[in-house]
């Protein structure tokens, strides 16, 4: 009899301790998630008091500087800063910290002074080189990249852009946007684009999964494939970037070049995306159309030509 009460409460203490064990853990992990939780909370609003500007696309924080400090020319082209003069910077929420990509449009006498000033504040540079040939005076565009908090970040990347003549403010709307009808760009390229003032701009993704370090990267960080069309009386400046695959880049160039397109740069923007991504960049002059046939023909090398109508 004293046997069995010893072991029913011998029985019960360790029930009782087992019961107590399980509720701590249960409170320690429902606290740790809820930490997480807070952590993991988007601090968008503060990055936009940052630059008093930006705007979220899904789940990416995007800010543009299109560099209307700049008078650039190709041959007699004067290209608009929503052609390929604007720099940008998209924060992702990754965990507990964000990740960061942008692009910087700067002269070549900026890129000294932005190196210095990003090894400093320990921003990565992922690259550095030309989108366009030919123009006065020259530029060059510097690919960079950063882990961390998002605030902390975006307040790293203003003092780098400071040294540079990059216009910080919001830009006015443009007073006297283009009338062309892009109807029939639209349709001979298979995508909805959008007007911003004198250009017309298509953005088209790839439907690969793209990871950076693992990481998922959406389009809004800079994958997605920019086509922009600025007119040029009756004919139209054409520019962007087709993001390829290794065995899509010999097959897009034939493409672009049969058609009048000059390829202007084959490069890398990032150091370790996976699937290997090529950067190929374009310029051409000509009639909006041929010129979107063209465009469409290498586009078709890829496979992004299957997921456009």
């Amino acid at each position: 009899m004293k046997r069995s009460f010893l072991l029913l409460s011998i029985f019960t203490v360790l029930l009782l301790a087992l019961v107590g064990i399980m509720k701590f853990q249960s409170e320690a992990v429902s606290k740790r998630n809820s930490g997480v939780s807070q952590e993991q909370e988007p601090k968008w609003e503060s990055v936009k008091r940052v630059f008093n500007k930006g705007s979220i696309q899904n789940d990416v924080f995007r800010v543009t500087f299109p560099r209307s400090d700049l008078q650039i020319k190709v041959d007699d082209v004067q290209i608009d800063p929503n052609l390929a003069l604007t720099s940008y910077l998209a924060f992702k929420q990754v965990g507990n910290h964000s990740m960061m990509m942008g692009d910087l449009v700067l002269l070549e006498k900026e890129v000294k002074p932005v190196e210095t000033k990003l090894a400093e504040l320990g921003i990565e540079i992922t690259a550095l080189h030309n989108h366009i040939i030919e123009e006065n005076p020259k530029i060059m565009y510097l690919h960079v990249a950063g882990h961390g908090d998002p605030v902390n970040l975006a307040e790293k990347m203003k003092v780098a852009l400071s040294v540079t003549g990059t216009p910080l403010a919001s830009t006015p709307p443009e007073k006297s946007p283009s009338t062309f009808n892009w109807s029939k760009v639209e349709d001979i390229i298979g995508w909805k684009g959008v007007q911003r003032g004198k250009v017309f701009q298509f953005s088209i993704p790839r439907p690969e999964k793209i990871t950076e370090k693992g990481v998922g990267i959406p389009p809004a960080m800079g994958i997605a494939m920019p086509i922009n069309f600025q007119l040029i009386g009756e004919k139209a400046a054409t520019t962007g970037d087709f993001v390829l695959l290794s065995n899509e880049v010999n097959p897009v160039v034939r493409e672009l070049t049969k058609n009048g397109i000059t390829v202007t740069a084959i490069h890398n923007h990032m150091l370790n995306e996976s699937p290997r991504l090529f950067f190929l960049h374009f310029w051409g002059v000509d009639e909006p159309e041929k010129l979107a046939r063209g465009l469409r023909a290498a586009l078709n090398q890829t496979t992004v030509g299957t997921q456009i109508k």
